[in-house]
């Protein structure tokens, strides 16, 4: 017998049997710690995909060129939306038969969902060419920055396969229980990234299409490596081509549950989206700047509770097919507690240093630093509350009430944001553009908590 974290684990056990042990039987602070770290680290690392663009370009070729490229992240949102779709819904249904110990229904899933992937890639590649130019203008590209945009955009269409099968199927080996192989994914996708970007746009003289390059290059290297590792042993379940047929149920039971990030994903693109247009309307394309420095500094603290997200998955979706509601509902309190203390700390973070945060992407231009560091203040005033939304919207997502997922989801990105985005610049200007956010993170803040009450009651009458 040999001990992992806190529960013994046969050693004759093989890799499948002693992973569904430790989700059944292993101390979940323990387990979410082990988890977390590996998360945590490839989150971190996969949000510098975009955060290490924007400073290379920022110091490199300027904020006009900053500008044009925080104007094309909207469509990038929707790239990852589609990745989302398919990697988190069959990564849900995955950890469920693995919890019901359906090992043959979990590699079914897996191989239906790499087709899916292709399939996707291939429709939104071409959409994506038939349609960027309305789809620039709609998120408020101006005539000075869409020549960048529209550069940048074109070498990133060209590696959509790459970006949606190599993030789906790194989510399927983090609901394998391969959290630290999910983890060395992305730091060998996210390290190319951060290496070729310094040489494409400095030494190569690349400028956007530099960075755009970086971006695809390290994308395909982590498709290569997450096929790989479903061909190998170190994977629990195995992509086989005697699964690649789809089946309608399947196929259905993915997307189904995967809507619920999709919708967030697409939600947050148009919102965006809109976000341009009024930063233009209210100010210029230094406004615009802004918004990709406050989203960058965004990214990573929400990617660290996303991370926590990420190590809770498995357990939830584990044990909510295995029965065992007291380890749902321990882990979501732990979760609730840790995303909230980490929303605070990241908080008082961006109240004390907003201009540290702006120069680090731009240490030139005043304009971007004033407008800038009063953005962020403004934008993140309610990040404490946001932990605990993220939290809860995954909570319902990972045990397959994905309508209730979808609806918080819309509820924060849609259905309060909007129309606040168009009432307040009208009297408050773009102060009013700032002030949109932290206002609908407060009221869907109140809305998630009454339903995570009456889960927390379900869960406390269906002890097994």
């Amino acid at each position: 017998m040999t001990s992992i974290l806190g529960t013994f684990v046969p050693l004759s056990m093989d890799k499948n049997s002693q992973n569904v042990y430790e989700l059944e039987n292993a101390k979940i602070s323990s387990l979410l710690w082990k988890y977390f770290w590996p998360s945590f680290t490839g989150v971190v690392i996969n949000s510098l995909y975009n955060v290490v663009d924007r400073i290379f370009i920022g110091h490199g070729v300027g904020s006009v060129a900053l500008s044009g490229l925080s104007a094309v992240f909207p469509i990038m949102l929707i790239l990852m939306a589609f990745g989302m779709l398919i990697g988190i819904g069959a990564g849900v249904r995955i950890s469920i038969n693995l919890g019901k110990k359906d090992f043959k229904r979990a590699e079914w899933v897996l191989g239906n969902s790499f087709v899916l992937m292709l399939i996707v890639s291939v429709i939104i590649t071409l959409i994506g060419f038939t349609i960027k130019d309305p789809l620039l203008r709609l998120f408020g590209v101006s005539a000075d920055t869409k020549h960048i945009a529209n550069e940048y955009l074109n070498i990133i269409l060209y590696g959509a396969v790459f970006n949606v099968v190599g993030f789906s199927l790194n989510n399927h080996i983090r609901s394998e229980g391969n959290a630290k192989i999910a983890m060395y994914s992305m730091l060998i996708s996210a390290g190319t990234n951060i290496v070729l970007d310094p040489i494409f746009i400095f030494f190569l003289d690349m400028g956007v299409a530099g960075a755009a390059y970086a971006t695809i290059i390290a994308q395909l290297i982590l498709c290569i490596w997450v096929i790989k590792h479903f061909r190998s042993e170190r994977s629990v379940i195995k992509l086989r081509t005697t699964n690649f047929k789809l089946n309608p149920q399947i196929i259905w039971y993915i997307l189904s549950i995967g809507f619920a990030p999709f919708s967030m994903q697409i939600a947050g693109s148009f919102v965006q989206g809109l976000y341009n247009v009024q930063l233009i309307k209210f100010s210029s394309d230094v406004a615009i700047a802004a918004m990709g420095v406050i989203n960058s500094v965004a990214m990573l603290i929400v990617m660290t509770i996303i991370a926590v997200n990420m190590a809770a998955q498995p357990i939830y979706g584990f044990s909510y097919g295995a029965k065992h509601y007291d380890r749902v509902k321990e882990t979501l309190k732990i979760c609730l507690i840790a995303a909230t203390g980490i929303a605070i700390v990241g908080w008082i973070l961006v109240q004390l240093f907003p201009e540290t945060m702006v120069l680090a992407f731009n240490s030139t231009d005043k304009e971007l630093l004033q407008v800038g560091a009063k953005g962020l203040r403004i934008f993140m005033f309610a990040l404490p509350v946001v932990g605990f939304q993220v939290i809860v919207g995954n909570y319902f997502q990972s045990i397959g009430k994905a309508g209730i997922s979808t609806l918080l989801t819309l509820m924060r990105q849609v259905i309060l944001l909007i129309p606040i985005l168009f009432i307040l610049p009208k009297y408050l200007g773009l102060d009013g553009v700032w002030l949109a956010g932290p206002i609908s993170d407060l009221g869907s803040a109140m809305v998630s908590a009454i339903f995570i009450i009456r889960e927390f009651r379900k869960l406390n009458s269906w002890r097994v």
